[in-house]
């Protein structure tokens, strides 16, 4: 049994809200968020009104990577005023994620795994960070667990 979405609705109240408190910059955010979801809805051929949890989870972290991307290319292209409108943006779709997992509870997993599986040697590495990855998948920033094995390896 599939459980009720609670992103997708809680986007299209937050939607309603951002029109009456006139703040167009969220406004703009949420509704492009919408549109993703709803093309993601259609391309999935899905009768449904809302997109699962999973679903929306994952287009917000590729925007989320886009508008870092941004950032990143405005900043070295000296460009501060679009720097301040994409870090807002960002800003608004983190809102939407779970909290991320700290440093010290990646090591702390990944020390266990790395015991439970016997992984000494380093040209295994790879392989580590595939099965870590896929057990932390969207409880840990990928560049945290990265830092976290490659720092268990040395």
């Amino acid at each position: 049994m599939a459980t009720t979405p609670i992103i997708h609705p809680k986007i299209k109240e937050e939607i309603i809200a951002a029109m009456r408190a006139k703040d167009a910059d969220k406004l703009d955010v949420l509704r492009a968020l919408n549109t993703a979801f709803a093309n993601d809805l259609i391309a999935r051929g899905s009768a449904d009104t809302f997109i699962d949890d999973e679903n929306a989870l994952t287009l917000i972290r590729r925007s989320v990577k886009q508008h870092k991307d941004s950032i990143d290319q405005f900043t070295k292209g000296n460009r501060t005023d679009l720097v301040g409108k994409e870090q807002a943006e960002l800003a608004v779709l983190e809102s939407f994620l779970p909290q991320m997992m700290s440093k010290e509870e990646v090591l702390k997993i990944a020390t266990a795994k790395k015991a439970e599986l016997g992984v000494t040697d380093k040209t295994k590495i790879g392989q580590f960070t595939g099965i870590l990855m896929k057990d932390l998948k969207g409880k840990a920033d990928g560049a945290v667990v990265k830092e976290v094995v490659e720092s268990l390896f040395q």
